[in-house]
């Protein structure tokens, strides 16, 4: 399976607390729900198809218990977000969940200090994709080993200002290409955009130079 992350950012880079006030607001973070201005009908739409392709879920802990209070009182069966979270097999990285506390359809927990070599035992399944959601802490250990091979994101045009980010400092570097992009017309605008893994490791550098008066690179 390839490991693909879905996530709604901000053009700062805040992935925290998009949808509510209460979502997330570790850290003292008081900004939550700063999508939900800024949205509008049918800008979440790419969301239907990410869920689509999925042929498992993998969450932290704190965005599992979010979505399980939020996503298990949806029952319309049209609704295919509800329907793959409700239904479909989800794994949760946590060693404080019982099996009692995670339960929610086909729920398995991830435990133990080699929740890399997990991961990356899963990814050697057969099958669509293991979709990440969310889960920022859970995200950028997955990214620092090497295991994102795509990023589904939706950048909104708003700057949060504080906040967990995408890519915080430290972060390895790596290089993507963009696959699909997408403007979202509603609400304030957005851009949908999906980026796959070229290269890890590195990205590359260089410089402008002029030579004989043209502008070149080195």
């Amino acid at each position: 399976m390839k490991l693909s992350v879905h996530t709604f950012v901000s053009l700062d880079g805040v992935m925290q607390g998009p949808g509510g006030v209460q979502e997330d607001p570790s850290h003292g973070f008081d900004r939550g729900g700063w999508l939900v201005p800024h949205s509008g009908e049918g800008q979440l739409e790419p969301v239907a198809g990410w869920f689509g392709k999925a042929e498992a879920i993998l969450l932290g802990r704190t965005t599992f218990q979010m979505m399980r209070a939020y996503w298990s009182q949806v029952t319309d069966p049209d609704n295919i977000v509800a329907t793959a979270l409700n239904h479909w097999q989800k794994y949760v990285v946590s060693n404080s969940l019982t099996d009692d506390d995670a339960a929610w359809g086909k729920t398995t927990v991830l435990r133990g200090d080699d929740v890399v070599e997990q991961v990356r035992r899963l990814k050697e399944q057969p099958g669509g994709e293991l979709q990440v959601h969310g889960s920022w802490q859970l995200v950028r250990t997955l990214h620092d080993a090497g295991l994102v091979d795509v990023y589904r994101l939706i950048q909104f045009p708003v700057v949060v200002g504080d906040g967990k980010r995408l890519f915080a400092d430290g972060a390895v570097p790596a290089t993507y290409r963009i696959t699909e992009s997408q403007v979202v017309n509603g609400g304030a605008g957005a851009v949908a955009l999906t980026l796959e893994q070229t290269a890890f490791a590195t990205t590359g550098t260089g410089e402008f130079v002029v030579r004989d008066g043209r502008e070149s690179t080195r």
